[in-house]
């Protein structure tokens, strides 16, 4: 049975619910040349299993990580407007005279002419926001990103982001899973689905730290999948959520791409959803 992609559809734009997280592949704060079979192989298993959507960032691996997502995907010939690709801008780089540069450098490693989406990576002390955005919103008047987003921002945040910002944010990637309900407990899951935002979802398996136990193994019985398919899946099922889980694995990758086969009942959601 082939898997249905599963997409979250906002303002005309279609974004699969279901991408792949990059982070560590290739290294961590900087390049390691001794992973990088690893990686390559675990890009180029996504993109034969049918993933369209990633996500890394100029952090990882220095940049490094970019480089290899590029370099999969020019070899696996998937046309580039079929990939919606997300990477992310450091702080540090959110100086007015930075932010062109640090696209540009983003763009070059993964050998693309734009990207999908484009996020600060770290609210930081101090930083002008306002003028962060008025060269973010260049670089979608100049075509080098398609939409703008962030990462990490608490509700405050995020809603002095959206009145900055001249075109509309797409999302805003924090930490969400079945044992991480603090973006939902502080109000920016609620406001996301209020307001025509997305929430990303990112450590959805609690970097492998997740726990078994009542409800979730019982109804990962009753669908004879793996309770990581069932976490997947109450995220999937949720509106404006869509989800990042990273794995260098090939048999995690067809696990996970295969939890969007998963119908779980209203009843399902709520013994997941409950306290």
């Amino acid at each position: 049975m082939s898997t249905t992609i599963r997409y979250e559809e906002m303002r005309g734009l279609k974004v699969p619910k279901l991408g792949a997280g990059t982070w560590s592949l290739g290294g961590d704060s900087r390049p390691d040349p001794s992973r990088d079979r690893v990686a390559r192989a675990a890009l180029r298993v996504s993109l034969e299993i049918g993933y369209r959507h990633f996500d890394t960032a100029e952090k990882y691996a220095a940049g490094h990580t970019e480089e290899l997502l590029g370099e999969a995907v020019r070899d696996s010939r998937v046309p580039r407007d079929e990939l919606f690709i997300t990477t992310k801008i450091s702080a540090e780089h959110l100086a007015a005279s930075a932010v062109a540069r640090a696209c540009r450098n983003s763009l070059s490693r993964l050998q693309m002419e734009y990207v999908d989406l484009y996020l600060i990576h770290w609210p930081r002390a101090g930083m002008d926001l306002a003028a962060a955005f008025k060269a973010l919103n260049t670089l979608v008047h100049d075509g080098m990103v398609r939409h703008l987003g962030v990462s990490n921002f608490n509700l405050p945040l995020l809603k002095k982001a959206q009145s900055l910002s001249s075109t509309p944010l797409l999302t805003n990637q924090v930490p969400y899973s079945l044992h991480d309900r603090s973006y939902r407990q502080n109000g920016v899951l609620e406001y996301c689905q209020r307001n025509e935002l997305l929430l990303t979802a990112y450590s959805p398996l609690d970097q492998g730290n997740f726990r078994l136990g009542h409800p979730i193994q019982d109804i990962a019985d009753a669908h004879a999948a793996t309770p990581y398919q069932v976490a997947l899946a109450w995220l999937i099922a949720q509106p404006r959520v869509i989800t990042i889980p990273m794995s260098a694995d090939p048999r995690h990758l067809q696990e996970n791409w295969e939890a969007q086969d998963i119908s779980l009942t209203p009843l399902e959601m709520e013994r997941l959803s409950g306290p």
